[in-house]
């Protein structure tokens, strides 16, 4: 019997040399070199066999066999498996022989978190499979360091997901559902994401920005390349990982590695970085405020490195449309994206409508100035605006950011004509929050108001008040100005493509386009507008409009109300009472449709005479019908 080992021993180094995949091994023969490697040294030599099935190609059921037999046998034997570290400072390891076997046994342990992250991202791996061999690597970064996170390991894993990016979806999703509620792995997801994230941008944002130049200028011809692809995979775990709320001091929080360190330890730790962070994070003596202050700076780098790099474009605006929600309130100082938004917000366009939320929150809440804001602001006004999809949100903070009282008048009344104009040229949706936004610019700055009512004469002989040479003088200055013979022959002074609102000569116009608007084909619009007849002066008569009630609008919206609307008078397909005249005399004004009673008798029997010609009239038909 005690020859019997040996024998299959060899039979199984046979079928390694046959077929090093070990796919003529069963899943009995795994099982039995399990058991013996798992009692007793002199069965180490079933390590590598072992070792050669865990592949993605491999059955499952061989797979699996062989990672519970590995795992069994390398949990116990963490403490003793020596680190790189320490091997590369030994020296004469060649000759001791436990030194030999600590240095061959640290590789078989390297190979098998290699077979096992290469098992959890490979596209051809069961799921179940990735499942057990994430749990499995989990439990070595758990393990490994006597109870501190290894994170060597978790950085591999990470790496590898972000490098085999089309195929580790499911395992992210795993990842995420399983670990993230730990705060020790959040936190050094970050750590592994900054370092990623540097080391993609040292290595290929050269060739990459010329890539995305090409396919902004191309969007027809876009190709997606590995790196872009790992961006957007980079992207997915920052935005699954949940952002650490504030923590109560007798909160307790959930640690992944188990290890809780007393003050005499701190003096026997590790020189290297990351465990010491490993050490601290998981110290009992580490205060709620200093573990949320170190996550806060880890979460900050993390962000800081990932946009850095060259986002494709639909990236790009998703993390501009998050940034005030997601990342701002979490940052250790905010105001270090105030590079990133601002060369968002000058780009024009879409970008700078989806800027302009984090912009304006490190404008109010953590004092950055930005000089030409309101400039820039004013530019964004185009009709392409109202149909982008977060104009929700832009209409909100354009409210918003007009509503300081401290406001010139040229720029409130600028604001106001240009929205004005804006009315018409875009849908009817964009009409109702254009009257919104001039009632609530209205109400605020009462200096405008003259806009609702400016006349021609008044803007001509605005400076014509002095008298004898003044008077003459100032007749002449003004027939010489520019703008004011435009005034006189009935053109709008008003520069809708100035980019500058000072010039723009907003102050000298009126708002005529919203008055064209009382006769909209859109009976929401033109009920609508009657806001504005209303004398907005008196502040105490008259409220501000919500914006987020009409930001959101569509023909589909709009088309909703009216058939929600209870009408009092529904128009019908007959008359309510016999017509007298073929038109009404409110139709045509000047114009009369009353009966003319031509060839009436003397004694004016109107009546009879009709009923003579009505009897004409059948006699004739009577003789046509007999032909």
């Amino acid at each position: 019997m005690a020859s019997f080992p040996v024998n299959r021993q060899k039979q199984h180094h046979t079928k390694k040399k046959k077929d090093k995949k070990g796919e003529t091994l069963t899943v009995e023969d795994l099982k039995f070199l399990g058991l013996q490697l798992l009692s007793s040294r002199a069965h180490i030599n079933n390590l590598p066999i072992l070792l050669s099935v865990l592949s993605p190609s491999s059955p499952a059921n061989l797979v699996l066999e062989s990672l519970i037999s590995l795992q069994s046998f390398f949990l116990p034997l963490l403490p003793e498996v020596p680190s790189i570290s320490s091997l590369s400072q030994k020296t004469g390891a060649e000759e001791d022989p436990d030194a030999f076997y600590s240095s061959w046994l640290r590789a078989r342990f390297d190979e098998l978190v290699n077979s096992l992250i290469e098992i959890a991202v490979s596209y051809t791996s069961v799921e179940a499979i990735k499942d057990v061999a994430l749990d499995a690597i989990m439990e070595f970064v758990k393990q490994e360091k006597e109870g501190r996170f290894n994170s060597a390991i978790y950085h591999r894993l990470l790496k590898s997901i972000v490098s085999n990016a089309p195929s580790t979806h499911p395992l992210l999703n795993l990842l995420a559902a399983k670990y993230f509620k730990y705060i020790d792995i959040r936190y050094f997801t970050y750590t592994s994401l900054d370092k990623i994230s540097k080391d993609c941008n040292s290595t290929t944002i050269s060739g990459t920005t010329d890539d995305r130049k090409n396919n902004l200028q191309n969007p027809g011809e876009e190709t997606e390349s590995r790196f872009e692809v790992s961006i957007r995979v980079i992207y997915n775990i920052l935005s699954c990982v949940p952002p650490l709320e504030t923590l109560d001091e007798q909160q307790s929080h959930e640690m992944w590695s188990q290890l809780r360190l007393s003050p005499k330890d701190e003096s026997n730790k590790s020189s290297n970085v990351i465990d010491v962070e490993a050490d601290l994070l998981g110290s009992k003596m580490l205060s709620t405020d200093r573990i949320m202050k170190k996550f806060k700076l880890r979460f900050t780098k993390a962000w800081l490195s990932f946009l850095k790099l060259p986002l494709p474009l639909d990236v790009y605006k998703e993390v501009l449309a998050t940034l005030h929600q997601n990342v701002i309130p979490y940052m250790s100082n905010p105001a270090i994206l105030c590079d990133f938004l601002t060369r968002s917000y000058d780009i024009g366009g879409v970008i700078s409508v989806m800027a302009l939320s984090g912009l304006f929150i490190l404008m109010t809440q953590h004092g950055l100035e930005y000089p030409k804001f309101y400039e820039k602001l004013y530019v964004l006004l185009k009709p392409d605006v109202f149909m982008a999809k977060h104009r929700a949100g832009f209409f909100q903070l354009l409210d918003t950011c007009l509503k300081s009282s401290y406001l010139p008048a040229y720029l409130a009344a600028a604001f106001t004509k240009k929205l004005s104009r804006l009315a018409l040229s875009v849908p009817p949706s964009g009409e109702l929050i254009i009257i919104a936004l001039i009632h609530n610019l209205l109400r605020r700055h009462p200096s405008i108001n003259f806009l609702v009512q400016q006349q021609v004469d008044d803007l001509v002989n605005g400076d014509a008040s002095a008298e004898g040479d003044d008077f003459e003088e100032n007749e002449r200055k003004s027939n010489a100005d520019p703008v004011v013979q435009r005034i006189k022959h009935c053109i709008d002074p008003f520069n809708n493509e100035e980019a500058n609102p000072l010039k723009s000569n907003a102050m000298r116009s009126s708002l005529w386009e919203i008055d064209t608007l009382r006769h909209h084909y859109c009976p929401a619009v033109s009920r609508f507008v009657a806001s504005l007849e209303n004398d907005l002066t008196v502040r105490a008569k008259t409220s501000e409009m919500a914006i987020s009630d009409f930001s959101s609008g569509s023909y589909a919206t709009i088309f909703r109300e009216e058939v929600r609307r209870r009408i009092k008078q529904c128009p019908v397909a007959f008359y309510r009472e016999t017509p007298t005249c073929l038109f009404n005399e409110s139709d045509f004004p000047g114009w009369s449709f009353r009966d003319q009673p031509l060839g009436v008798e003397e004694n004016g029997n109107r009546v009879e005479k009709i009923t003579l010609e009505s009897e004409d009239r059948d006699v004739k038909r009577l003789r046509i019908e007999s032909y």
